[in-house]
């Protein structure tokens, strides 16, 4: 047991503790203890960054007044947005969560509900998840990816998608543009592992999807491989994923040296990257809940 209790704290963990036994218990003990507090469910999406990262937070604050907008127990019920200068509600259905698509064929693909102007359902998912994406690349108060991107260059080749992965998983990708406002969550197999572990960027902007995967089931696989080469799919680079994670371009440190370099180290592999990326907490939301809570 701490001798003196600290006067602020900040707890994030995956979405669903908000519902277990030990988020029961700390809640106990933070009121026991005399810490005013508040949970939240936050997204980068809920501060203009294109990329779906949905986390449970928690602020607390020691024998202090409770915060203005309080509202113990319901974060399972909706997220707190902070909008700038304001807090607003949003519904927790609308924010897509890590791992939540769901790959089905059949009715729900074929719903009576009418796709988006221009919208072509050519992979394994719901009339809902299309519509949704076309709405958030819609949705001018979040950024495009393209204000993420490093310039594209010859070191770009090692990120581009292989033969047997397009092959594979086309159907699975959720393939995005820089001109997107969205990107689903980095995990640590990013790069090793391709089915829910983040978006693939197409490169190949004037090449059209629809074009590409209509009829694509019907062809042979060399065929096949052609028409998906030619969107020019690759991962997104590390520094990319840090980028909208909201990392400094300074945010290296050389462990041996214990001095900090320009982004990752030279020894780290583009797959310790990932991983380390993948465990990471976005700078963005994390800043603006540091800043309430000492306000």
């Amino acid at each position: 047991r701490l001798q003196k209790l600290p006067k602020y704290l900040l707890l994030e963990n995956v979405k669903g503790f908000e519902s277990s036994s030990a988020r029961n218990e700390l809640l106990q003990t933070l009121a026991t203890c005399g810490f005013k507090y508040q949970e939240f469910l936050l997204s980068p999406i809920c501060l203009g960054i294109p990329n779906s990262r949905l986390r449970y937070f928690l602020i607390a604050k020691l024998h202090q007044e409770p915060f203005s907008f309080q509202a113990p127990g319901q974060v399972s019920l909706f997220i707190l947005v902070v909008c700038v200068d304001k807090w607003r509600k949003i519904n927790i259905d609308k924010i897509p969560r890590s791992g939540s698509r769901r790959f089905t064929q059949g009715k729900n693909c074929s719903s009576k509900k009418s796709l988006p102007k221009g919208a072509f359902l050519f992979k394994l998912e719901t009339v809902e998840e299309m519509e949704r994406k076309h709405n958030q690349d819609n949705d001018s108060s979040i950024q495009m990816l393209k204000d993420f991107l490093e310039e594209e260059n010859e070191e770009m080749s090692q990120y581009f998608l292989p033969p047997k992965s397009l092959l594979r998983y086309a159907l699975l990708l959720d393939i995005v543009k820089p001109t997107c406002r969205r990107s689903t969550c980095f995990t640590k197999g990013y790069g090793h592992y391709v089915e829910g572990t983040g978006s693939v960027l197409q490169t190949a902007v004037d090449v059209q999807l629809e074009s590409v995967f209509k009829h694509l089931d019907e062809l042979p696989e060399e065929e096949k491989l052609i028409k998906l080469s030619t969107l020019k799919l690759r991962y997104f680079t590390p520094r990319e994923i840090a980028n909208l994670h909201g990392f400094p371009l300074e945010f290296g440190i050389d462990v041996a040296l214990y001095v900090f370099v320009l982004g990752f180290p030279e020894k780290v592999t583009v797959k310790q990257c990932y991983r380390l990326l993948g465990n990471s907490l976005n700078v963005h939301v994390v800043a603006k809940l540091i800043s309430i809570l000492l306000e």
